[in-house]
């Protein structure tokens, strides 16, 4: 006796799973979409950005900058820094804490999509966004007159790492905190990493101090993107500070998010 055979034009049942790369690329592509569909997260993501690198070009002779290189040579690194952070941790950590709230990640985590898949899906859906932030903020610098000296391996090692850094920190802090405490906690440490914490700004602007921030992860991603795209170089230090911040995040992550 013969096996039945699926009639043409049916669909043959596979139970279980879609493999992990699957999984994650689809949360990624569904992430993404969100993410441009949401008109206050992209003025968070580029407006934001871009109005600093104009208003700290323009008005760098009047409050006192000095710097070594050009104004705009010495901001637009730190102010693509400055983009990523603002995605992969503030915007994150708000949308995912809402997200808990209203019983959207509840619903994720009846289905075999795992924490970690979670956070990888995550980043990747930044990491999309980013190229978007990076085009837009790089066409304005060069129509101020910016002239990167860039190492691409330095600028791609810095944005990954960058990204899964804060993306991990970011959702620790969603997954652990009401929607309403996250929103006010990914607010105020955005304010305070933008004053101080060498993003924007060369570790030199802080005096004794630019010492102690490069080891936070704001100071590390913007020395790591000034060294790759003012000086040519791959900032190696920097980069496994971000390293040890995206192990510690994802730990974190994995060890506290809750799905409601």
């Amino acid at each position: 006796m013969s096996a039945p055979t699926t009639p043409t034009g049916a669909f043959a049942p596979m139970p279980g799973a879609a493999p992990l790369p699957r999984m994650v690329l689809a949360q990624a592509g569904m992430e993404a979409r969100l993410m441009l569909r949401n008109g206050e997260q992209l003025l968070l993501a580029v407006v934001i950005p871009v109005i600093v690198l104009i208003g700290g070009v323009m008005g760098s002779d009047r409050i006192g900058l000095d710097f070594t290189r050009s104004a705009v040579d010495t901001l637009t690194p730190g102010v693509l820094a400055l983009a990523i952070m603002s995605t992969a941790f503030t915007s994150l950590a708000i949308a995912t804490g809402f997200e808990r709230r209203y019983g959207v990640i509840k619903r994720l985590g009846t289905s075999p999509l795992s924490r970690s898949a979670l956070l990888a899906g995550k980043i990747g859906a930044l990491l999309l966004v980013e190229v978007l932030q990076v085009a837009v903020i790089s066409s304005v610098a060069l129509a101020l007159g910016w002239e990167p000296s860039a190492s691409v391996i330095g600028v791609v090692l810095a944005v990954v790492l960058g990204t899964a850094a804060f993306a991990g920190l970011g959702l620790a802090l969603a997954g652990s905190l009401r929607a309403e405490a996250t929103l006010a906690a990914a607010n105020l440490v955005y304010l305070l990493l933008l004053a101080g914490g060498a993003v924007v700004l060369p570790m030199s602007a802080y005096g004794d101090f630019g010492e102690v921030v490069r080891w936070l992860p704001s100071g590390a991603l913007g020395n790591a993107m000034r060294e790759a795209l003012n000086d040519a170089t791959v900032a190696w230090r920097e980069l496994v500070v971000l390293g040890g911040w995206a192990a510690i995040g994802t730990v974190l992550t994995a060890r506290t998010f809750t799905w409601e």
